[in-house]
């Protein structure tokens, strides 16, 4: 069961960010597995069982990131990341098509900040067009169902628009309008660390947080 993250957690990113070498990471690596990997994997299986408890017709699967960078990343003989993050989605259709081009659950933890949401690595061109045909068929629909989003203040629009603007041939609400520029997009929620990460609530307000974005999840997936 997960209780919480520790200050030893943010004690090891900053190490790991200031001497990001192998020298450093071996001599520290039991402090990685007890302060930083087992209870992020500890949080993100509890989150993904109570999850795909209740959405068990979602086909989620579970992954956790590794600290190490992929061997293409690696610069200035920096190997590892100092954040790791835990996500679960619909897997793509064939191999061939990328993780990120299909809308997914995620939760990050650096040494600044953490972060959680949905939404696109990278949202497909043809994903974002048929989302504005939608937007166009029915204005009025679209704006009641953004409208809770506009409700709260957890979770935040969020991802690169087009510079030249895409204008809708119908009338449409200015909250719609800020979906209709968007190439790709988020729902996420980012703070600074603190005594949230402290606390087993923090499933509790994850699977919160999950549960009122699955609307949105289920509308996007729907986009093919």
């Amino acid at each position: 069961m997960f209780t919480g993250f520790t200050q030893k957690t943010i004690d090891f990113m900053w190490g790991l960010r200031l001497n990001n070498n192998k020298p450093w990471f071996e001599e520290h690596k039991s402090e990685f597995v007890r302060d930083f990997q087992t209870p992020m994997k500890t949080l993100g299986s509890e989150v993904f069982e109570r999850i795909s408890e209740k959405y068990s017709d979602r086909g989620f699967v579970h992954k956790v990131s590794r600290i190490y960078k992929d061997a293409r990343r690696v610069k200035n003989g920096e190997f590892y990341r100092s954040n790791m993050w835990f996500s679960f989605e619909k897997p793509p259709l064939d191999a061939s098509t990328e993780w990120t081009v299909t809308p997914g659950f995620w939760f990050d933890l650096g040494p600044d900040n953490w972060s959680c949401g949905m939404g696109y690595g990278q949202a497909k061109s043809e994903t974002m067009t048929m989302m504005r045909a939608k937007i166009d068929s029915d204005p009025k629909k679209f704006e009641k169902f953004i409208s809770p989003l506009y409700k709260q203040d957890e979770f935040v629009l969020d991802g690169p628009e087009y510079v030249r603007k895409k204008e809708s041939e119908v009338k449409i609400g200015e909250k719609s309008a800020e979906w209709y520029n968007r190439k790709s997009f988020s729902l996420i929620h980012i703070q600074p660390n603190g005594s949230e990460l402290f606390s087993a609530e923090l499933a509790d307000r994850l699977v919160a947080g999950y549960e009122f974005l699955m609307p949105f999840y289920d509308y996007f997936i729907e986009l093919k």
